[in-house]
């Protein structure tokens, strides 16, 4: 025996609608967490490699104090310390980063050396800075482009990796490819005025 027409019917609609609600329910993604607004750009690490050469091309020695915005993990001041024997600081927006800067100078051994602050890049101080380093994105390096220029003291560095700053012209640029073969490029800038270097 063969069921009633109309329960067919019933019974397709039903299957119909269920699978309608599981494919809506499926495409009903939370939204990604919102990225705070004072964000320049998200943390993405520098190659050990390219740090390297960022604090070579700016000639960083122990009497130099490097501020890096958008410090991340604190690599780039942490290597500075370990190589150099600079003083640094880093400046970052998300505390567990900076958390996690504090315990990797404790463990390379340079905590006297170096100091993280968890602040939006667009308020730092930058008068006291010798060096600053800088990876962010064009639209960040634009922003911090006035910045750098008006606060920063004749003979500061400052250097880039990735993005320039517009038609600020660089006096130096380093093209080269990292250890996994992907092209890296820096930029870096002087402030006029200064005592020439090496």
């Amino acid at each position: 025996m063969f069921p009633a027409p109309s329960s067919i019917r019933f019974w397709g609609l039903a299957l119909i609608a269920l699978a309608l609600a599981l494919i809506a329910a499926c495409g009903d993604e939370p939204p990604p967490a919102p990225r705070d607004k004072a964000s320049l750009a998200p943390f993405v690490a520098s190659p050990e490699m390219v740090v390297e050469e960022m604090l070579r091309m700016a000639d960083v020695g122990k009497d130099d104090l490097v501020y890096d915005l958008g410090s991340g993990d604190g690599r780039i001041v942490i290597m500075a310390a370990e190589i150099y024997g600079a003083r640094g600081v880093g400046f970052e927006l998300e505390a567990d980063l900076v958390r996690q800067s504090v315990e990797n100078a404790r463990r390379a051994g340079v905590s006297h050396l170096v100091e993280f602050h968890q602040q939006d890049v667009m308020t730092v101080d930058l008068s006291p800075a010798t060096v600053v380093t800088i990876y962010l994105s064009q639209q960040a390096n634009l922003q911090l482009r006035p910045r750098l220029q008006s606060q920063l003291r004749p003979g500061a560095r400052v250097v880039s990796h990735s993005f320039d700053m517009g038609d600020w012209p660089p006096v130096g640029y380093r093209e080269f490819r990292d250890e996994l073969e992907t092209t890296r490029v820096l930029y870096l800038w002087r402030i006029p005025g200064g005592p020439p270097r090496p």
